[in-house]
């Protein structure tokens, strides 16, 4: 379980000044929260719809969320803020008693179609082959809460069993597909809270990239003026990853490409120097050169290189 100490004590990013801890929903657990409170950190932190804190929640709004004034055009999402009690409690230094009380808390809750429907499919298609290994009498151990939980079974005269699925169970299952929500216990809307936590998303994978594709693991240097010239040289090329990353989300190329397989359809292209003249491209494919105006770069002939 990750805990709070392991995080950095403050996040200020884009202007949200109010927010230090913006967190994944690994970090959700009564003593996280409580442990934040008891320190007096804001926070914002994405929380699993299987804990009944968040279901509490969903079922007070679960009825009025899919309304147009709770329609986010630009992110094709519902959303709605819920003022939810806390109960804290903390242990008195030098006393044996526990110290509780109420706190408030926001629950800021999203519902997406598409979500929705996606779940749905992934449920129902591992219901299909729970019921498959029922019928068969091929049983999967991992799986035995599963076979109890949504079918009714009885012995078969040959191998396997007669399975009726439990309806009850399984409608409470579908019931919060397509919701996802957040906490806080700063006061601000839903659409705040999710550009906040997508800000977090967007450096955490900056900082993925500097260690993975940018080789920032180890600095391998012996003097801090080699240190400030990598330094400089990986903020350049982390520049050039956000834009490339920025042109693959605008012209959708994430659809049939991830960024590794487009830098490596354009690394093949070999270049030609010579002294005195320019640099010449080899052979480009269509493809290649789809790929370089879909980056916004002008498509390559045999005569230039041109750059981002």
């Amino acid at each position: 379980m990750k805990t709070v100490s392991r995080l950095l004590d403050e996040l200020d990013i884009f202007g949200f000044s109010k927010i230090k801890l913006v967190m994944d929903r690994g970090f959700y657990s009564k003593a996280n929260i409580n442990g934040m409170f008891k320190e007096h950190l804001k926070f914002l932190m994405s929380a699993k719809t299987s804990t009944v804190f968040v279901r509490q929640g969903i079922d007070s709004v679960y009825d009025n969320i899919r309304i147009f004034p709770n329609f986010i055009q630009n992110m094709g999402l519902y959303d709605t803020t819920v003022l939810m009690d806390w109960d804290y409690s903390n242990v008195l230094r030098h006393k044996r008693d526990n110290f509780s009380e109420t706190r408030r808390l926001y629950l800021h809750v999203f519902f997406n179609v598409e979500r929705l429907a996606e779940e749905e499919v992934k449920f129902n298609t591992k219901l299909s082959l729970l019921k498959k290994e029922l019928e068969s009498g091929d049983l999967m151990d991992t799986n035995e809460k599963l076979y109890r939980k949504y079918f009714e079974t009885s012995q078969k005269s040959t191998n396997g069993f007669n399975s009726i699925s439990k309806l009850g169970a399984i409608k409470e299952a579908c019931r919060y597909f397509g919701f996802f929500a957040l906490i806080s216990n700063e006061k601000m809307d839903a659409e705040t809270a999710i550009k906040l936590y997508r800000v977090r998303d967007v450096v955490e994978k900056a900082f993925g990239n500097l260690k993975d594709r940018l080789n920032m693991r180890r600095l391998l240097v012996s003097s801090e003026q080699a240190l400030d010239g990598k330094l400089f040289v990986e903020f350049i090329a982390l520049i050039y990853l956000s834009y490339i990353n920025k042109q693959m989300h605008d012209e959708r190329l994430y659809k049939n490409f991830s960024m590794n397989q487009v830098l490596d359809k354009l690394d093949v292209i070999e270049c030609f120097e010579a002294p005195g003249r320019k640099l010449q491209a080899g052979e480009v494919l269509e493809k290649q050169n789809m790929l370089f105006t879909k980056l916004g770069v002008a498509p390559l002939t045999s005569s230039c290189v041109p750059g981002i």
